[in-house]
C-alpha cells in the first residue's frame, strides 16, 4: 500500500524522463503549487486547492486550473474532490464541517455563484446566486444563511443605453459599490441587500450571533481598497452599523475570536506603513485596535485563533523575520483583558518551511499550514499539539525529486552606509571553487515585499533555470523591504532610486568581493518596482550591468503618478510628497532622465492592460533608447495581461525570452537575438 505522499504522487504525475534533470522554462511552466489549505472544524479532514498550469499552446489559453483535494488529518490516501480542469475560488468549510462551499461559474451560470459540496460525497449544488455575480461570502453560524458580496449590474436608463450600444466608460466615476446581501442557502430569491456606508471588500460573520464584520471603503477604487478600508460591525437583520474599528493603516485579514468578544486583524501601524503586517486585536463593540507586538522587527503574515468558545486566549501566527518564518502561539488575553507582548511559544522554529497561511481546528489543537522550501513550491503541512515538527501532507511535483537543484544560501552584507542587509543566493549548479560566474540580480517589487528562503523559481524569477546554465542569481532584500518591521520598511520612503537602489550595487560588490561573480557579466531583472530598479540600473548605473530584463516597470516618475490607479498609496507609503511639489526631483529619479547613459542591452516586457503601471512607461523608455540607437532594446507587449502575466502562453513566452536574453549577453556572443521565438512545448511531468 503506497504512503499518502506517494499515493498523491501517483495521482498527480507520471515518472519523468531520465534525461530531464534540470529546470528549464518549459518545465517551470508545468509546476503545480498549493494556494490554500483548510482544516475542517472537527479536525477530521484537510482540504487544499492545487493550482495546475494549463498546457501552453495545447489547451485553451488562460490562468491555471484549480483542483480541490481532501485527505484525512490522521493520514491516508488523498482524493481529488473537485477537478481536473476546474475553475473555482474561495473554498470554505461549513460551520458543521459537513460540506465545502466555493465560488464558481458552472453549467448555465452567467456569473460566479455559490456552490455546496458535501464532504462525504455527492454532486455540488448551487446554493446562492446574485444577478451581478458573487465576489465573496461568509457563512452564518447556523449554517443556513450566508452573507454575499456582489456588485449589482447596470439597470434603469443606464442599462437601456448600454443595450443600444453605448459602452463608454466614465473613468473613476461610473463605479458601483460592492454590496452585502443576506440570503438563505438554496433559496435563490432570498438575497436582500444591506444599506452600508461604502463599498464592501470582505466580511466575516460572528461565530455566535447576527453580527457581521465588514471591511468597507468609500469607493471600490483600488486606492481606497489599499488605503481606506475600515472594519464596520453590522447587524445582519437590520443592516445597522453597531460598531466601527479604526485600524490606523492598511487593512489585511481579520477574524472573530471564538467567543465573539474580539476581532483580530492585520493592519499597518499608521498611514505610512507600507504593509498590513501588525497583528492587532480590538473589542468587537468598537474602538482602536491594540497592537500585540509593538516594535517587533518582523511581520505577521497569517493567523488563526486558538481555542473553543470561552477559551479565546491565544492566536497562532505565521511570522516572517527576514528571509525566514516561524509558527508562534501568542498569548492575547489574560483574565479577559488584552495584553501587549504576551507570552510567546515557538511552535515551528525559523529555518524550516516558509509559511504563508494557517487554518486551525475549533479546539485549537490541530492546524494545517501552507509552506515552501528551496526544494519545492508551496505544499500542505499539518501539526498537532505536542508535535515537534510539521508533517508534510502533499507532494504536488514528485518529479522535482529527480531534478538537480543548485544550492541556495542566505547571504548577509553591508551597504555603503553600514546598514546590514540580506538576500538569497542561488549558486551556479556546477560551481567550481575559485571560478567566477555571471550573475543575475533579481529585484522584488513593492518595495513592500521581501524574498524568503523558499522556492525561488517561477516564470519571471530565473532561479534554478539560470543556475542550470551556471549563472548565479541573487535576490536582495534592499531597504524598504518588508519582513523586518516598520522602521526598516520605511527607510526608502521619500528617496526613490536613492539609497534603496545603491543597496543593489552594494550587493553586487559583495558577491564580486567574495570571489563568485564576474563583475563584467552582471544582469538585472525584476517586475513593477523591481522593473523600476532594472530600468534605473540599466541607465543610471549602466556601466555595471551587461544585460537587463524589465517587467511592468517604471521609467518616468512624473507620468507614472498621472496614470496609476494608486496615486494616494504612492504618496503615503512611497514618495511622501506630490509631484507638483518638486518636479525636478521626480524627473531626476526617472530612468528616462538617464537614458543617454544606457549601454545595457535591455529587454522590456509589459501587459497591455496594466492599470498599476501604465504600459506607456515601457513605451517611453523603449522610444528613448530606440531613437538614440546606441544599445540593443526590445519591447514585448502582452495583450489581455495586467500587472503581471496570468495566462499560460504569456508566462512561457516571458520565461523563454528572459533566459534567451541573459544567455546571449551574459554567456553568448552578444548578438541581439531575433524577435521571433519558436516556443518549446511545456513538458508534461
Amino acid at each position: 500500500m503506497p504512503t499518502p505522499i506517494l499515493a498523491l504522487a501517483l495521482l498527480l504525475a507520471p515518472v519523468p524522463r531520465a534525461s530531464a534533470d534540470v529546470l528549464t522554462a518549459e518545465r517551470v511552466a508545468s509546476i503545480r503549487s498549493v494556494s490554500t489549505a483548510l482544516l475542517s472544524p472537527d479536525a477530521r479532514t484537510i482540504a487544499w486547492v492545487l493550482s495546475v498550469p494549463r498546457d501552453p499552446g495545447v489547451e485553451p489559453d488562460g490562468g491555471a486550473w484549480s483542483e480541490l483535494w481532501l485527505e484525512d488529518f490522521a493520514g491516508g490516501t488523498p482524493r481529488r474532490f473537485l477537478g481536473p480542469k476546474a475553475d473555482f475560488s474561495a473554498p470554505h468549510w461549513t460551520p458543521d464541517g459537513k460540506a465545502l462551499c466555493f465560488l464558481a461559474r458552472r453549467g448555465d451560470d452567467k456569473s460566479n455563484a455559490l456552490y455546496y459540496l458535501p464532504r462525504d460525497g455527492g454532486e455540488a449544488r448551487r446554493a446562492a446566486l446574485l444577478p451581478g455575480g458573487i465576489s465573496g461570502y461568509t457563512l452564518a453560524p447556523d449554517g443556513k444563511r450566508v452573507a454575499l458580496l456582489g456588485t449589482p449590474p447596470s439597470e434603469g436608463a443606464r442599462k437601456q443605453e448600454q443595450d443600444k450600444g453605448f459602452q463608454e466608460e466614465i473613468y473613476e466615476e461610473d463605479w458601483r459599490p460592492t454590496r452585502l446581501y443576506i440570503a438563505t442557502l438554496f433559496d435563490e430569491s432570498s438575497a436582500k441587500p444591506l444599506e452600508l456606508p461604502g463599498s464592501a471588500f470582505s466580511a466575516q460573520w460572528s461565530p455566535l450571533d447576527e453580527r457581521i464584520a465588514v471591511a468597507l471603503a468609500p469607493t471600490p477604487l483600488t486606492d481606497d481598497q489599499y488605503m481606506r478600508q475600515r472594519i464596520h460591525v453590522v447587524d445582519a437583520s437590520s443592516g445597522a452599523v453597531v460598531a466601527k474599528i479604526d485600524n490606523p493603516g492598511k487593512l489585511g485579514s481579520f477574524d472573530w475570536s471564538p467567543d465573539g468578544h474580539w476581532i483580530a486583524l492585520l493592519s499597518g501601524s499608521d498611514i505610512h506603513d507600507p504593509v498590513a503586517g501588525r497583528l492587532c486585536v480590538a473589542p468587537a463593540n468598537g474602538g482602536s485596535p491594540l497592537e500585540l507586538l509593538p516594535g517587533f522587527e518582523g511581520d505577521t503574515l497569517a493567523f488563526d485563533w486558538q481555542g473553543a468558545a470561552g477559551e479565546s486566549d491565544a492566536i497562532l501566527c505565521c511570522i516572517d523575520q527576514g528571509t525566514q518564518s516561524s509558527l508562534v502561539r501568542l498569548e492575547v488575553l489574560r483574565e479577559g483583558a488584552l495584553v501587549q507582548d504576551g507570552a510567546r511559544k515557538l511552535i515551528v522554529e525559523p529555518g524550516g518551511p516558509v509559511l504563508s497561511s494557517i487554518s486551525a481546528s475549533h479546539d485549537g489543537l490541530h492546524a494545517v499550514v501552507v509552506g515552501q522550501t528551496p526544494q519545492h513550491p508551496a505544499e500542505v503541512f499539518r501539526i498537532s499539539h505536542g508535535d515537534a515538527a510539521l508533517a508534510r501532507v502533499s507532494d504536488s511535483n514528485p518529479w522535482l525529486a529527480t531534478v538537480a537543484l543548485a544550492a541556495q544560501e542566505i547571504v548577509k552584507y553591508r551597504s555603503r552606509d553600514g546598514l546590514e542587509l540580506e538576500g538569497l543566493l542561488v549558486h551556479p549548479l556546477h560551481e567550481t571553487a575559485g571560478a567566477r560566474y555571471p550573475l543575475i540580480l533579481c529585484v522584488h517589487g513593492g518595495p513592500e515585499a521581501h524574498e524568503v528562503n523558499g522556492w525561488q523559481t517561477s516564470y519571471s524569477k530565473p532561479g534554478q533555470m539560470a543556475a542550470a546554465q551556471d549563472i548565479a542569481v541573487f535576490y536582495p532584500n534592499y531597504r524598504g523591504s518588508t519582513g523586518r518591521g516598520v522602521q526598516f520598511a520605511t527607510l526608502s520612503q521619500g528617496d526613490a532610486a536613492g539609497k534603496e537602489f545603491d543597496d543593489l550595487i552594494d550587493a553586487v560588490d559583495a558577491l564580486v568581493a567574495r570571489g563568485l561573480v564576474d563583475e563584467k557579466k552582471v544582469g538585472i531583472t525584476g517586475g513593477s518596482y523591481g522593473g523600476y530598479a532594472t530600468a534605473w540600473c540599466s541607465t543610471r548605473y549602466s556601466e555595471r550591468f551587461a544585460a537587463g530584463v524589465m517587467f511592468v516597470g517604471i521609467s518616468d516618475k512624473i507620468s507614472k503618478v498621472g496614470t496609476t490607479d494608486i496615486p494616494d498609496e504612492e504618496f503615503y507609503v512611497h514618495a511622501l510628497h506630490r509631484v507638483w511639489d518638486d518636479w525636478q526631483f521626480f524627473l531626476e529619479r526617472s530612468p528616462i532622465y538617464w537614458a543617454h547613459k544606457c549601454r545595457t542591452p535591455l529587454l522590456i516586457l509589459h501587459g497591455k492592460d496594466d492599470p498599476r503601471v501604465n504600459p506607456g512607461q515601457s513605451r517611453e523608455l523603449y522610444r528613448q533608447l530606440k531613437v538614440r540607437g546606441e544599445v540593443p532594446v526590445r519591447l514585448v507587449l502582452y495583450p489581455g495581461e495586467g500587472h503581471g502575466n496570468r495566462k499560460a502562453c504569456a508566462r512561457l513566452d516571458y520565461s523563454e525570452r528572459m533566459m534567451q536574453w541573459f544567455e546571449t549577453y551574459l554567456k553568448g556572443d552578444g548578438k541581439m537575438p531575433g524577435w521571433e521565438l519558436e516556443h518549446r512545448p511545456a513538458k508534461k511531468e
